[in-house]
């Protein structure tokens, strides 16, 4: 039996019962609710102009608040959180909130088209900074997925650090989590409107046994891709498994000498977590992966699942030597990530499985790793070669080494050639440049959009030479020096 879908919208709890499964957040509040103030620019989660804020309850029960795209968001997924727009930042004397009139004051509008999602982000991060000045890179992480093309971006930025100079206005956390504790179901939640079923399992067994059920049904996490496959694709989508509301996949825990992400976790909390053990290595990643509304919805796991050539995650985790938590009716199933793939698109996963969670090994001291992106642009641009390299030392030897390329074959691949020509080498200049020849043994790259074929062995290469000038045992670069142009190109 179909139950409605519930969100706390606007001051009171809103029921939906009519729509498709398939409709996207932003369709609803346009066409539903004619609520017009979130704009529509690419439906594709790139352009920031639908951006909303959702308030949803963690597996803690601790209260999340976090800037989305409204346009690749199904509105079935809004059941139990909380929906913020732009119109609910007006304050009830009619006064505009600080993040608004800072807008106003720093000129940061001209056309406006953009200016509802800018103003969502910085609201997202107003409520997060409580009352600190945010540093300039704080403001640009939160504004990478907002673009205007006509104010320019520093009356924005400026606005950002004006905002909290003006007079508090306060949000009612706890009356927000109260609110949703009282939306929270504890049982699997079905939702069936025209002619297809939205299904929202709550617990691990609930989510084997639908799935063993339901073979062809679509898995949707985070909705950045899948999202895509109906606002770009136009493609009919079977049944959809929301795991969004699976606590169990929400979990990181650390196993020995590898820390377990639940496939449920959001790509800003995996790689945040991940960066305390990989600062250096993955700062730059992290912030480069996606803009901040695209990682706070998009799940680690479903990167992993989606297995695409060309993602930042597979590479790096491959290099580290990461495993993948596979989970189906007949139990769990750990393979080594990188046998995961079999082809293009093609991932060793039976029907009835889907990813549980992946695992990631801890620093080591005898290990030296990096990786690096090459994109056309800083922010927010997929990547043409993404490199990652893990090399095992011992007594000035390569005891073990682990190369792994994105965007270099129709998988993430390790270069299995080159990593057998440096087993127990020393790490030369010699050793490194008989490498980088090797390279084009292990990979023939395509040539499209982002980057010729050339373009592609060439830098592979050079990416190769950049990590043995990093890590070579001779005056080594320092650490800080490397951070400021390893992810420049």
């Amino acid at each position: 039996m179909s139950e409605p879908i519930r969100f706390y919208y606007r001051g009171s709890v809103h029921e939906v019962r009519d729509a498709a499964p398939t409709q996207t957040v932003l369709q609803h509040l346009r066409e539903d609710l004619h609520c017009t103030g979130t704009k529509e620019g690419c439906a594709e989660g790139d352009c920031g102009a639908c951006t909303v804020v959702l308030g949803g309850l963690d597996a803690n029960g601790k209260l999340e608040l976090k800037a989305v795209n409204s346009c690749i968001q199904l509105t079935p997924t809004l059941d139990g959180k909380a929906l913020f727009t732009v119109e609910d930042l007006q304050q009830p004397d009619g006064a505009l909130h600080p993040v608004q009139q800072a807008l106003v004051e720093c000129h940061g509008s001209q056309c406006g088209f953009c200016t509802p999602g800018f103003a969502m982000s910085l609201w997202g991060m107003y409520l997060k900074q409580e009352g600190k000045r945010p540093e300039r890179k704080e403001i640009d992480d939160c504004l990478s997925g907002n673009l205007c093309r006509c104010t320019g971006y520093r009356p924005i930025i400026d606005a950002a650090q004006r905002m909290v100079e003006l007079p508090k206005v306060e949000f009612n956390r706890a009356r927000l989590t109260e609110q949703l504790a009282a939306l929270k179901r504890e049982q699997l939640a079905v939702y069936s409107a025209h002619g297809q079923t939205f299904l929202a399992p709550r617990t691990l067994d609930e989510l084997i046994q639908l799935r063993a059920a339901n073979p062809d049904a679509v898995l949707l996490a985070g909705s950045t891709d899948v999202g895509l496959w109906i606002t770009k694709q136009m493609r009919e989508l079977n049944d959809i498994i929301y795991l969004g509301h699976v606590d169990a996949l929400k979990m990181q825990r650390q196993i020995g000498d590898k820390l377990e992400i639940g496939s449920g976790v959001s790509l800003e909390d995996a790689y945040n977590a991940l960066c305390e053990y990989y600062p250096s290595q993955l700062g730059e990643m992290r912030q480069r992966f996606a803009s901040l509304p695209i990682r706070n919805a998009g799940t680690l796991g479903g990167n992993v699942a989606n297995g695409s050539p060309i993602g930042d995650s597979m590479p790096w985790l491959i290099a580290l030597g990461a495993e993948v938590v596979l989970c189906g009716a007949a139990g769990e199933r750990v393979l080594p990530l990188e046998a995961f793939y079999l082809d293009y698109m093609k991932k060793d996963l039976q029907a009835d499985e889907f990813v549980q969670a992946v695992r990631v090994p801890l620093p080591r001291a005898d290990v030296q790793f990096r990786t690096y992106k090459l994109a056309k642009r800083f922010d927010q641009d997929i990547s043409a070669v993404c490199a990652a390299f893990a090399f095992r030392m011992a007594d000035g030897a390569i005891a073990e080494a682990r190369i792994a390329f994105g965007g270099m074959a129709a998988t993430p691949k390790r270069a299995v050639r080159t990593e057998a020509l440096l087993q127990g080498r020393a790490w030369s200049e010699a050793a490194m440049r008989e490498a980088m020849a090797m390279l084009a043994q292990d990979y023939d790259p395509l040539t499209d959009m982002r980057a010729s074929s050339e373009y592609r062995m060439k830098t592979a290469q050079n990416l190769l030479r950049r990590f043995w000038l990093e890590t070579r045992s001779e005056a080594p670069l320092a650490t800080q020096d490397v951070n400021a142009f390893a992810f420049s190109a």
